[in-house]
């Protein structure tokens, strides 16, 4: 997925842009080696304690694999929505979560950049909502799966053809929802929090029309002509006075 983005971020630009890939990739390695270390396959490891003890809400159900597996998808992604929603309203989760925005060029790697407090702090809820869901591991691996490569697909600095773009729009998130999401504009920053199904936000109240073809600036609201951030500085940035500030959902 991210060898497709970058070969349609040639292919088909949105705008030409100076691409400071240093940063975020640093920060992806360092989620990496953290995750690996912290929490490894626990998703899974939840995932077949749940199965082997019938626990959740699928298993209760005795829900059939046909259904139970997209039904654990969804769920998944409606928990991500949620809590993209808790980061920017909650002022200590945006402390971290503003790391990713602060991205000054909107492109394919932007979706490698989290700080990595926000990701250890979002895996508590990983794990319950795995557990009292009730998804099994194969529903685990393929939400990780879709989950990673939209993130990639939508952080893509590429146009879709207006028509596809409108058609897929009704059900998943495109490139163009997200590139608004990522907008200085404070109104549009908190507006397409979904990262895989579109329907959240539009059922919600937070979807935002979108158009391929508009430029604007992204990054963080008033932060126009500062400089990318080095590693050290995203890493520090969550402690930084001010960093706190709530985005205003």
């Amino acid at each position: 997925m991210l060898l497709l983005a970058l070969l349609l971020e040639r292919l088909l630009p949105h705008a030409h842009l100076d691409r400071p890939w240093r940063t975020n990739l640093g920060l992806f390695l360092v989620d990496s080696a953290l995750m690996r270390v912290v929490c490894g396959a626990c998703g899974f490891a939840v995932a077949g304690w749940a199965e082997s003890t019938g626990f959740g809400a699928l298993h209760a159900l005795a829900a059939p694999a046909w259904f139970a597996l997209p039904a654990g998808v969804v769920a998944l992604d409606a928990v991500s929505y949620f809590w993209h929603r808790a980061n920017h309203r909650v002022g200590w989760l945006w402390r971290f979560h503003r790391v990713h925005h602060a991205d000054r060029a909107f492109q394919v790697t932007t979706a490698l950049r989290f700080h990595p407090g926000e990701l250890l702090m979002a895996l508590p809820l990983r794990l319950a909502a795995i557990a009292l869901v009730g998804v099994s591991p194969l529903g685990v691996l393929v939400f990780e799966i879709v989950f990673g490569a939209m993130n990639l697909l939508e952080h893509g600095n590429f146009d879709l053809p207006r028509g596809l773009e409108r058609r897929l729009a009704r059900a998943v998130v495109t490139p163009a929802m997200h590139r608004l999401h990522h907008a200085r504009s404070r109104a549009e920053l908190d507006s397409n929090f979904g990262t895989i199904l579109s329907g959240w936000d539009r059922a919600l109240g937070t979807l935002r029309g979108s158009d391929s073809a508009r430029q604007f600036e992204t990054g963080l609201p008033g932060a126009a002509g500062e400089r990318e951030m080095s590693l050290a500085r995203a890493l520090g940035a969550p402690f930084a006075r001010g960093a706190g500030v709530r985005a205003g959902v």
